[in-house]
């Protein structure tokens, strides 16, 4: 006779929460659930642990008297619909970011090893620093410039051109829209937009790449407007957020100045021709979101903030109903995605290290999530290592 383990059932609760699952597949796959949340019938050992493993919660967590309290290790910018208690944090959230962590921690010692010198810009401005003087010194870094931008074929070229200059800036660059090598764990744009990691030594910034590039692209400049400030941060990057935090508010202005220049917006914008009509162009112009292109309308002065709030609500339902062109992290050439997903800066370097004997092959598993020797060399011959 199979042993019945007692969970309080707020530990369940809590797990479906944490897990990140859709409330539709829910049921399906978990067909006893509500009679264990019911109290009608308890899991036996094997039924626990293949709830917790399934969903992604540490199965001891579930033998506790409550639901323990997991804070984040970086400063949480987001709006309160996404970091309330109603919205624990959930699994994906926190395996993202430990992992980061820990690709961070090896560079950073690899670069000491290595007497690399700091990266100058983190922690180079304060808040009180201007957005527009920031945001222009970002694009004389990056190298950002209206030629380079119009010679651009896509939203997605640019995504990769800005992620390429910022890597070149000395910037651990990861966007993916899963968790780890695992296609079924969904990272929601809805719980986060990115992250920002700071180090003088091994800055870092991850995008959600389940989101629309153009989204992805305005998040990997307010990510890297952080790293200026020196300061590490999860964001959902929504223009609400600035209202709350003074940081927040200061990083958008930052992206937006980097991405859209005001002194170009004000001469590409016409402030007497229809607004609808010219969002879109004025998207592809520049690169970015119809959204963050109504942002800089509102700052050019032509929209106050209630006409702003309901031209983007508005921007926000029509996007909604189409189907926007997302880029989950999945699919495609292997040796193209991965290098992307873990940063092709961090990977070049730790393949480089792996094969020069200085770190073990077991450590490069464990920080590229891989199991073969064979995949380490195709990754290494993509990169130009091997």
């Amino acid at each position: 006779m199979s042993v019945r383990v007692e969970v309080h059932p707020a530990l369940f609760q809590w797990a479906r929460r944490r897990s990140g699952i859709d409330e539709e597949v829910w049921p399906k796959r978990f067909p006893r659930f509500e009679e264990w949340v019911a109290g009608d019938k308890q899991p036996t050992m094997r039924q626990l642990q293949e709830f917790a493993a399934k969903t992604y919660t540490p199965v001891g967590f579930l033998l506790l008297d409550e639901p323990p309290v997991e804070s984040l290790p970086v400063a949480d910018f987001r709006m309160p619909k996404a970091r309330g208690p109603s919205a624990a944090v959930t699994g994906n959230l926190l395996d993202t970011l430990y992992a980061a962590q820990a690709r961070q921690e090896w560079y950073r010692d690899n670069q000491l090893l290595h007497n690399e010198p700091p990266v100058g810009f983190v922690g180079s401005a304060t808040t009180s620093t201007p957005p527009e003087r920031i945001g222009a010194s970002m694009r004389e870094a990056l190298g950002w410039t209206s030629d380079v931008r119009h010679d651009l074929r896509s939203r997605q070229d640019a995504l990769a051109q800005l992620r390429e200059r910022a890597e070149d800036l000395g910037v651990l660059v990861m966007i993916s829209g899963v968790v780890g090598a695992n296609t079924h764990r969904r990272l929601d744009p809805g719980e986060f937009r990115g992250f920002a990691l700071a180090d003088d030594y091994a800055p870092l910034v991850f995008v959600n790449g389940a989101d629309a590039r153009a989204a992805q692209i305005f998040t990997l400049a307010h990510e890297l407007a952080h790293l200026w400030l020196g300061a590490s941060a999860l964001s959902d990057v929504e223009p609400e957020s600035g209202i709350e935090f003074a940081e927040e508010r200061w990083c958008n202005a930052v992206a937006a100045e980097l991405l859209v220049p005001m002194a170009e917006f004000r001469h590409a914008l016409d402030p007497v021709a229809n607004l609808q009509g010219q969002l879109e162009p004025l998207a592809r112009r520049f690169r970015v979101s119809t959204q963050v292109i109504l942002a800089r309308v509102r700052e050019a002065g032509e929209l106050n903030w209630d006409e702003f709030m309901s031209e983007l609500d508005i921007e926000r339902r029509r996007i909604a109903a189409l189907r926007v062109e997302r880029s989950t992290g999945g699919g495609g050439n292997y040796y193209n995605t991965k290098p992307i997903q873990v940063g092709k800066r961090f990977a070049r370097d730790l393949l480089v290290s792996t094969f020069e004997g200085r770190t073990s092959f077991t450590e490069a598993f464990r920080l590229l999530e891989v199991k073969k020797v064979s995949t380490l060399e195709g990754l290494g011959r993509s990169l130009g290592v091997l």
